[in-house]
């Protein structure tokens, strides 16, 4: 895996070769198999995020086991790259149609260190994330159609690469259309074991103690 940029300094960095193209697929493979490869459920209108401008196909970690434990055993990863001790809060799967994007926002709490991983594009054409250069000192409920003049990088992931961010304190986005006709994605999310943000691990679910868990 390649690190390009300071994630401690600009609070996002893109990383290279996260997964093999290879693995990146068959999981994209997977999934679409277990979900069922015909009437894939798209988000509904009460349902739909603010930052999306129409539905999308969205799976969460919790629905679906294996991206659960795909997004725990990321986590020492994660934890090493941002230089922090992590916990996992939520994940989820999403695929964008030709023509989408995604309005310029922060995230909630529970998405203090974030991971947006590609796993494939229909026509093999980048779709690049934007990620504001200024930090925010929580996060904002503004959602806008662009920077709106602020300055912000934009990086290009190939499947299998992704882009670390800080997601509840750097303002982000996909301005430009999708150029595919699909898009396939994986969102990871943190928060720092002893952080402010820390009652957001496991986003907020109360775990049984191991001790009170009955394997008879």
């Amino acid at each position: 895996m390649e690190v390009v940029g300071s994630y401690e300094e600009d609070g996002y960095a893109l990383l290279r070769h996260v997964l093999d193209r290879r693995v990146a697929q068959a999981f994209l493979t997977r999934v679409t198999k277990d979900l069922g490869r015909t009437a894939l459920p798209l988000t509904g209108a009460a349902s739909r995020p603010a930052v999306l401008d129409r539905p999308v196909l969205q799976v969460y970690g919790r629905d679906y086991p294996p991206m659960q434990f795909f997004l725990w055993g990321l986590t020492p990863l994660m934890s090493r790259l941002t230089g922090r001790e992590l916990l996992p809060t939520y994940g989820f799967f999403r695929v964008y149609r030709a023509g989408d994007i995604l309005r310029v926002h922060s995230d909630r709490e529970a998405c203090e260190h974030s991971l947006s991983l590609t796993l494939d594009y229909s026509d093999g054409l980048v779709w690049p994330l934007e990620v504001g250069t200024r930090a925010l000192s929580a996060a904002q409920k503004d959602i806008a159609e662009d920077f709106d003049g602020e300055e912000h990088a934009s990086l290009e992931m190939e499947p299998g690469d992704a882009v670390l961010y800080r997601g509840t304190h750097r303002r982000h986005g996909r301005t430009e259309p999708n150029p595919n006709r699909w898009s396939a994605h994986l969102f990871c999310h943190w928060v720092e074991r002893d952080g402010r943000y820390a009652d957001r691990a496991f986003d907020g679910a109360q775990l049984e103690s191991a001790a009170q868990i009955n394997f008879a």
